[in-house]
């Protein structure tokens, strides 16, 4: 048996970052996951985004 078809008899075990809603159906369907929430650096803006690693 290869290792992907052994990876599809396994329990699903989630990292979910970002969308919450994504957490939650998994939730509803006994999936063991966990949540984790996750925005980008200053809401997407690039420019700030660079801005503000320079201040690291």
């Amino acid at each position: 048996m290869s290792n992907i078809n052994k990876l599809f008899k396994e329990e699903l075990k989630v990292v979910n970052i970002g969308l919450e809603s994504f957490y939650n159906d998994l939730k509803k369907q006994k999936v063991s996951a966990i949540h984790v929430n996750w925005r980008p650096a200053a809401g997407g803006n690039k420019k700030l985004a660079s801005l503000l690693s320079r201040l690291k």
